[in-house]
């Protein structure tokens, strides 16, 4: 394979462009595009050269995207100085086996131009290619050449962008890395740049640093070593273990690593600094342990060991365990193990599963072996270690012999009293002459929060109970002995209040024992119980109130003294608004000393404004604080005037009426906390949205009352005009509807006389349908001026009077055709009633005309229910059923499109049909109560 003289200085250079596998980009194309055109070859190619391959950045009539550089035309070009025409490949000893020329469709002609850098770097080549034997005239050279150039601009302009990317990427991992990192000349050793962690964490300013250089910040006996270091290895990187020293004096260890950068034309040290002081401070503390742990465990008067927990060795033995097993040292360590000292080696077995399960083992019992054979009851504990670098574990025995008899009974005794304590469903504390808490329960701590380690410095009455005045009254409770359970509140551990319940026994040895419970949920009940009682006596107060007079003026009076008297405020008033959401004072109950708003008439522009919207819709406010409630400015100018910090608001709303349903904003009792902000609870707002209730009761009542008063009189005097009104209206509208009802019977009778004259079926058929409608519409005026309603009608009596008249009129013999009606009781007006009875009367006809051909028997069956004030309607028949081609609403029935218009026009109703089984038509209308 052919090479360039300087290879690895071009391969450096290649990569430094970072273009390599890059996608395609449109300069570049249209570049190689314009040399395909111009020398009017189907192929060219800009390509870029490297270890391995030449590789395509752009191409035009290939689609392979490289080829191995073994086998690459770019090999050649780039060993030249300028442009490489090969006019017939196979005539070139170099390419004539190449196979990309000897393969079928060979490429047959080549030029190429290498892509030169301005140090002389040659990248790769743009070229042409053919399938045919050719040349390039010295226009077409000359022109590749000036396209070669124009590649090189964009590769530079590309290699730009990258730098000055890199560029920004090492100034944002410079500034803001959060070691201390720092640039400096290798000649001077100044400083060149600091970042901002390198400023806060040595106390120095950018300018000071700048001033100084790397051995200013170095103890001045290391400045030598420092000096020394630099100047063996002046090309090597500066790093490594040191101390330097902050501006303030102190010291500190530091691990440091240095890279050689250039960085503004000098030749640099790019330095990021570790500070490693907490790490040398807790070397330093291991390396006391182990001295203290030496000298601790060779004094320590029980016997010791220390295995190894891969297999057992023993790695230390402290003297007081070679005495008691009566090893010698020589023999112990590292030619003993662990299971040597066990007398049942499945003693062994159990503690190491419960050590690998628990972590740690406390007084086990066990029998144990001396080296003479002989054996010995001790208690074993265990606990891994980390001892030199291994997993170890620390086993430490202790002789029970003379004791194991005492102490069995002891235990038993013991656990019995253990297992009553920890599973007593109450908090048990023991606590010392001197305060000091000695022993809890399981309870205690699951209830608190708090873990018995938590107190070892500090005193628990202090951390329970942080209040002093409070703390001394637990203390005098519980110096008192008196054996009675008293109320506290108790801190946990989240910082949340307890309402716990204690009481104490004294022993003798001046111990106490404190036992204790969570009443949280009986005191919240009694709160409950008592706000609920507190309430439910104002209410009755307020209600006794309302029954006992109708003066509006006494009632708010009493409500706003009970409602301060019972919440404990400074003001309650109750505020009424306007037309114009101007407000005054009705009532007000107020503390002496406080300003006085009674009868101050408010002009709130918030409340014009729109602000008090939200009252309308029944919305209760309970401001703690009224600066950070989310008022609005001139709300809290309003409020400040009469000196509240924290108030309770709800709306007074009256039902506008039965009729018109909603809720009229009369105006709000407010309750006002003058004296300071205060948090108010949930049932205090209740409280006062109960009390509206009563009020607007009162109000509408007083309302009422005085509207009586003053409407009773005009009553009195219209009432006897009203009736006698009345009398003349039924009479005469009975007359008017009796006078239709013989002029439509007269029509009626018209109708029956003319078709006696007339032979033609049909006329007559048409007249006698006409005369049906004629009746049902006489018979609605009928049943109006017989009904003690005149403005309604009873449809169930009126439709089976339809039904039977309709059956007569077709002299449908008794029996064949079955009427059945199932009409809940519905009274509907002259309108719809005429309407439903037409419609009733043309499908009744229809089914009596068509659905029973040949005296064929059947069922008409007429539903009627009312659903809501929806009426449903269904009128079917179990005939032959319409015709399914039938478009029963564009017929040219006139009966059918009767009932089509009468439904959707007059009642303004829905009407569907279904076929199955005979003919079913269901209506539906609202039903409209006036005439």
């Amino acid at each position: 394979m052919l090479f360039p003289e300087n290879e690895s200085q071009r391969l450096e250079a290649l990569h430094q462009y970072q273009i390599l596998d890059t996608p395609p980009e449109v300069v570049f194309d249209g570049l190689a595009q314009l040399a395909a055109n111009f020398c009017e070859t189907p192929i060219a190619l800009i390509t870029l050269v490297d270890a391995e391959r030449e590789w395509f950045k752009s191409k035009i009539g290939v689609t392979t995207s490289q080829v191995p550089r073994n086998i690459s035309f770019g090999s050649y070009t780039i060993c030249e100085n300028q442009i490489l025409i090969i006019p017939d490949t196979l005539e070139d000893e170099r390419f004539a086996k190449n196979p990309l020329v000897a393969s079928n469709n060979g490429f047959r002609f080549y030029a190429g131009v290498p892509l030169i850098t301005s140090d002389g770097f040659a990248l790769g080549t743009l070229c042409v290619l053919d399938f045919v034997v050719r040349n390039l005239n010295n226009k077409e050279q000359v022109t590749l050449e000036n396209l070669a150039q124009q590649i090189i601009i964009h590769l530079d302009l590309h290699r730009s962008k990258i730098m000055d990317d890199s560029q920004k990427n090492f100034n944002l991992l410079f500034s803001k890395n959060p070691n201390s990192m720092w640039v400096f000349d290798e000649h001077s050793l100044r400083f060149l740049d600091v970042n901002e962690a390198a400023i806060v964490h040595y106390g120095y300013s950018r300018e000071e640093f700048l001033q100084m250089r790397i051995t200013d910040i170095s103890p001045p006996e290391d400045v030598p070593i420092v000096l020394e270091y630099l100047a063996e290895k002046p090309m090597l990187n500066f790093c490594g273990q040191w101390q330097h020293r902050r501006k303030n004096g102190q010291m500190l260890d530091v691990e440091i690593v240095s890279h050689k950068i250039d960085y503004a034309n000098h030749q640099a040290q790019l330095v990021n600094i570790k500070d490693i002081s907490e790490h040398k401070r807790i070397e330093k503390n291991l390396q006391d342990s182990e001295a203290r742990f030496q000298a601790i465990s060779e004094a320590i008067p029980v016997p010791l060991i220390i295995s190894r927990v891969s297999d057992g060795l023993i790695l230390y033995a402290n003297a007081e365990l070679i005495k008691t097993f009566q090893f010698s040292q020589t023999n112990l360590i590292n030619q003993k193990y662990l299971l040597d000292l066990y007398h049942d080696l499945a003693d062994l077995t159990a503690l190491l599963q419960a050590l690998n399960q628990y972590g740690s083992i406390r007084n086990y019992e066990l029998q144990l072996k001396r080296a003479d054979g002989t054996y010995f009851w001790a208690i074993a504990s265990l606990q891994y270690v980390n001892f030199n670098n291994e997993a170890a574990i620390l086993t430490v025995f202790n002789d029970i012999n003379d004791r194991k008899n005492i102490e069995t009974k002891l235990q038993e005794k013991n656990e019995f009293l253990r297992l009553i304590f920890e599973n007593m469903p109450l908090m048990i504390a023991l606590i010392n002459p001197n305060g000091e808490l000695q022993w809890v329960n399981q309870e205690w701590e699951s209830v608190l929060g708090w873990k018995l380690q938590d107190f070892q410095n500090s005193d628990v009455l202090e951390v329970l109970y942080p209040n002093p005045e409070y703390r001394q009254y637990v203390v005098n409770f519980i110096q008192s002995a008196r054996r009675k359970w008293g109320d506290f509140r108790i801190q946990m551990r989240d910082g949340n209040l307890l309402d716990t319940s204690w009481t104490n026994v004294n022993l003798p040895n001046g111990q106490i024992i404190g036992i204790g419970q969570d009443i949280t949920e009986r005191k919240r009940s009694e709160l409950a119980i008592i706000a609920q009682a507190e309430r439910e006596q104002l209410m009755r107060t307020v209600a006794q109130r309302i029954r006992q007079s109708l003066n509006l003026q006494d009632i708010l009076n009493a409500t706003v003294e009970e409602v301060r008297d019972l919440l404990k405020v400074e003001r309650v008033v109750v505020y009424q608004f306007n037309r114009e959401m101007i407000g005054t004072i009705m009532a007000e109950s107020v503390e002496p000393g406080w300003t006085v708003s009674l009868g101050v008439e408010i002009h709130d522009t918030c409340f014009q404004q729109g602000a008090g919207i939200e009252y309308y819709q029944g919305r209760k406010r309970a401001n703690a604080n009224i600066y950070n409630a989310g008022l609005s400015e001139c709300h809290i100018q309003l409020l400040e005037r009469f000196d509240v910090k924290a108030n309770l608001v709800v709306p007074i709303l009256l039902e506008v009426n039965s009729q018109n349903p909603g809720s009229h904003l009369w105006g709000l009792l407010i309750a006002h906390q003058c004296s300071r902000f205060r948090e108010w609870e949930e049932n205090q707002l209740d409280l006062l949205d109960g009390v509206t209730v009563q009020l607007a009761i009162a109000i509408q009542q007083s309302s009422i009352f005085e509207q009586a008063q003053t409407e009773l009189i005009q009553r009195q005097k219209i009432e006897v005009k009203l009736r006698s009104a009345l009398a003349e209206k039924e009479v005469l509208l009975k007359e008017v509807h009796h006078r239709v009802k013989n002029n439509l019977q007269i029509v009626s009778s018209l109708l029956q006389l003319q078709s006696h004259t007339i032979k033609d079926p049909e006329v007559i058929k048409v007249l006698r349908e006409s005369q049906n409608r004629i009746e049902s519409i006489s018979l609605i005026h009928k049943n109006l001026y017989t009904s003690t309603n005149i403005g309604q009608i009873d449809i169930g009596e009126y439709i089976n009077n339809l039904a039977t008249s309709l059956l007569i009129s077709y002299q449908i013999v008794p029996g064949r055709i079955t009427l059945e009606t199932d009409i809940d009781s519905v009274c509907l007006n002259i309108d719809q009633a005429i309407a439903c009875g037409l419609v009733i009367n043309e499908l009744i006809s229809n089914a009596l005309k068509h659905a029973f051909p040949n005296q064929q028997a059947g069922t008409i069956q007429i539903t009627l229910r009312n659903l809501n004030n929806i009426i449903e309607m269904t009128i079917q028949d179990n005939g032959i059923g319409l015709p399914d081609n039938l478009d029963w609403r564009n017929t040219g029935s006139l009966g059918l499109s009767l009932v089509y218009d009468l439904v959707t026009e007059q009642l303004e109703g829905e009407i569907t049909l279904e076929r199955d089984g005979g003919t079913v038509f269901k209506i539906q209308f609202t039903q409209l109560t006036l005439d």
